[in-house]
């Protein structure tokens, strides 16, 4: 639960990946007086899955696959020193929203204080890049254009740590440093490890579905891996814009991802507009035809309603009808027959002529 709260917080920092590129993200954030959630909390992702976590209530750096036990081949002390570095983190950034709340004059209150860094990597053309930025109450608060290395402070308040972080060559170094080289090594670790699991290619099941007759139709894909996926819309053979609506790649439980987009009704013939998926790795597009047979669809039909009640109304009649005469056949079962019907107590009934 903890984690599904924070990848929610850190949601505006999730940096776009293309089709050929593999990404290690790190993620920090410091809070106050959040209701059950950690004062602080770090996460790493290797292409948007998640493989380490930390927060200040267990204060231990641990897996979250399993195949990132296979760190310790590498480095034998791995976790304990990650641990140790948290730690540090974790009094650095408590520090940090405390300057914070000072810089924008807010005392109490629930704040939110994060980081995120990381890199990425082309396994085509090996082109690395690297990124960091801070945000504060869900805003950007700073943020490093590593063409330049150099902070931009999109908020007054951040002025004067753009100022001082700019004059700390030592720090711009190590930055680059690690966004060049530190970085892409460990991304190219952690990709071998899991490569059974991070470079998999899962085909995604195309549906089309449609919540009643006059609204949209939804294109959906779901169980598709790797996340580097595209959805659109097209009229004879040509990529639609308008009239469309597309969806975010987002998880499922089991850690593979669906996508959807919307198309409003077409007025003209509907042979003309295709549904097309494309995956990362995979050549062939996955198209689906808009075909009002293959709509799946929660709505039902007032005409087959009616024959559905009817039936239900006759289903009952006869249920009622059937039970009546077994109940009227069981009671005649049971009962004698009657005296005056009886044919020997007729005959006793009859006058004696020797009387």
């Amino acid at each position: 639960m903890k984690t599904l709260v924070f990848v929610s917080l850190v949601g505006l920092f999730l940096h776009d990946t293309t089709a050929e590129m593999h990404s290690l993200k790190n993620f920090y954030t410091a809070s106050s007086e959040v209701t059950n959630f950690p004062e602080f909390v770090a996460v790493m992702m290797v292409d948007d899955i998640q493989i380490e976590y930390y927060d200040s209530i267990t204060k231990r750096e641990e897996p979250k696959q399993d195949w990132m036990n296979k760190v310790t081949e590498d480095k034998a002390d791995y976790w304990e020193e990650e641990t140790e570095k948290l730690k540090g983190h974790q009094q650095l950034f408590k520090v940090g929203l405390d300057i914070l709340k000072r810089r924008f004059n807010q005392t109490g209150g629930v704040h939110i204080y994060q980081n995120m860094y990381g890199c990425e990597w082309d396994d085509e053309t090996g082109d690395v890049s690297g990124y960091e930025q801070y945000g504060y109450d869900g805003e950007d608060f700073i943020v490093l254009d590593t063409k330049t290395m150099t902070w931009v402070a999109p908020q007054q308040q951040a002025v004067v740590t753009k100022q001082k972080w700019d004059n700390n060559k030592a720090y711009l170094a190590n930055d680059e440093h690690y966004f060049t080289q530190i970085c892409p090594d460990w991304l190219k670790k952690y990709l071998n490890y899991g490569r059974s699991s991070l470079m998999r290619t899962d085909l995604p099941t195309v549906s089309l579905l449609q919540k009643t007759p006059s609204s949209r139709v939804t294109c959906h894909a779901t169980g598709f891996y790797p996340n580097r996926a595209m959805m659109f819309w097209r009229k004879d053979g040509e990529e639609l814009h308008e009239d469309v609506d597309k969806g975010e790649i987002l998880p499922n439980h089991d850690g593979s991802f669906q996508i959807s987009a919307d198309l409003q009704l077409p007025s003209d013939d509907w042979g003309k507009y295709d549904c097309v998926f494309q995956l990362s790795g995979v050549k062939e597009d996955i198209v689906t035809k808009l075909d009002k047979r293959e709509i799946k669809t929660n709505s039902v039909n007032p005409i087959y309603m009616i024959i559905v009640i009817i039936a239900v109304v006759l289903l009952l009649v006869t249920i009622v009808c059937a039970a009546g005469f077994c109940l009227y056949k069981k009671r005649n079962a049971k009962r004698p027959p009657s005296p005056v019907n009886d044919s020997a107590v007729q005959q006793m009934m009859l006058p004696n002529p020797n009387t």
